[in-house]
């Protein structure tokens, strides 16, 4: 079969060109996770990479298409749920105010930065200026989580402001991107912003206060069920539930998905839940994770000035999300602040998504989209060595109790 014959039967849209395409997908990723695993680096670094290579444009042997989006999706669903399974609605509240000065000044700083940077630079239009900042507010936790998880810290204190901070990175985040929207549509309409900055911040704070108390109530029905895995049937319609909810707001599915599982924490302990959302994590998130680096087009970058325009942006969102969150957690001392500060670098597909946005509204050009594919995939590559650096002291003191059996 030639190259051309491979590439149609990966693209297809018959059932044995998406079974293919799941096959290699998941091989990739995979391989890819292990080769990064042995040389000491995150897995998560290797499956984006192995996105980049079997995508559009390296080997072009896979086309994004529903399936594999529908997938992608669902990975950073069952990515997030799991977390929360592992967060008590007690830990965001000792880490509230924390949180939400490191999420303030991570959307910020990074806006006003986007926003000088286009607005200085020749050619620009000032509405693709406000949707560079926008994409460079957003932080993809589902990149952060994936590390932390591998590493075993995702209860440690600067994860747990780093989860509370990316929930409300993404409130805001919202409410920047509504805000880009209208100016885009030539109106600006306060009476919607309010309503859905209402409606986001109610549901976060009704879920995590009153979540539990519910769940308790209805542990005993559930095990009363008759059908196998109860539990964790009940446990996925409440993820997918509350990410439906999210998502008919305005926010995040991933947001109601990891809300899900901070509901469930307390009421599931000692139960098979949490290691069957994990084998299900474990499937999922590789499709995510590949499809980020799927996305990126290398063509779009044979321009000189998107080449230095990229670099530009690329550096200004890893310092002002390190700097502005940092000084956010500077209270917790040094050291975790910087964790803080490197967990919440990550655009993953949160900026892509603005990106997409801006350009299906037509007010930003091609130049501009790749520059944001360029930051999004860059700093979800380079964030999880940092990440892994920053938390070895944490890393290796988890190990030593481990091997002297305290907790």
């Amino acid at each position: 079969m030639t190259v051309t014959g491979f590439q149609a039967a990966f693209t297809s849209s018959a059932p044995h060109g998406i079974l293919l395409a799941l096959f290699i997908v998941l091989l990739a990723a995979k391989l890819a996770a292990e080769i990064c695993e042995r040389l000491k680096q995150p897995a998560v670094v290797g499956e984006v990479i192995a996105g980049i290579i079997i995508g559009p444009s390296v080997l072009n042997l896979i086309q994004p298409n529903d399936v594999l989006e529908a997938l992608a999706e669902l990975g950073v669903i069952f990515l997030l749920f799991t977390v929360g399974l592992e967060t008590r609605p007690s830990d965001i509240f000792k880490v509230g105010r924390r949180a939400t000065v490191v999420a303030v000044l991570g959307v910020v700083v990074p806006f006003i930065a986007g926003f000088g940077l286009l607005s200085l630079w020749p050619g620009h239009s000032r509405i693709e200026a406000v949707f560079l900042g926008a994409a460079m507010v957003a932080t993809s936790v589902g990149i952060t989580s994936r590390v932390l998880s591998g590493l075993g810290l995702i209860s440690s204190e600067a994860s747990r402001v780093i989860l509370a901070a990316a929930v409300i990175d993404d409130v805001i985040g919202l409410l920047v991107l509504a805000v880009a929207t209208s100016i885009a549509g030539g109106r600006l309409n306060y009476f919607h912003l309010g309503l859905i900055a209402a409606l986001a911040i109610g549901f976060t704070v009704l879920v995590i206060i009153f979540g539990s108390r519910v769940e308790n109530r209805v542990k005993e029905p559930v095990k009363n069920l008759r059908f196998e895995h109860a539990l964790l049937m009940f446990a996925l319609v409440l993820c997918f539930g509350l990410a439906a909810v999210a998502s008919v707001i305005g926010i995040a599915g991933i947001v109601g998905a990891f809300l899900a599982g901070v509901a469930l924490s307390e009421a599931t302990e000692g139960t098979s839940l949490h290691v069957q959302s994990q084998a299900l994590t474990e499937f999922t998130t590789p499709f995510f994770l590949a499809m980020i680096g799927m996305k990126l087009h290398i063509g779009l970058f044979l321009s000189g000035e998107v080449i230095l325009l990229s670099g530009a942006v690329i550096v200004l969102a890893i310092l002002t999300k390190l700097i502005a969150c940092a000084l956010g957690a500077a209270t917790m001392g040094r050291r975790r602040a910087i964790q803080v500060g490197v967990g919440m670098i990550p655009r993953g597909e949160v900026g892509i998504v603005v990106a997409q946005i801006g350009l299906g509204m037509s007010v930003i050009g091609d130049s501009v989209y790749g520059v944001v594919l360029a930051m999004s995939i860059v700093t979800t590559l380079v964030a999880p060595p940092f990440i892994k650096l920053v938390f070895a002291n944490e890393k290796r003191s988890a190990e030593a109790r481990a091997d002297s059996g305290t907790v």
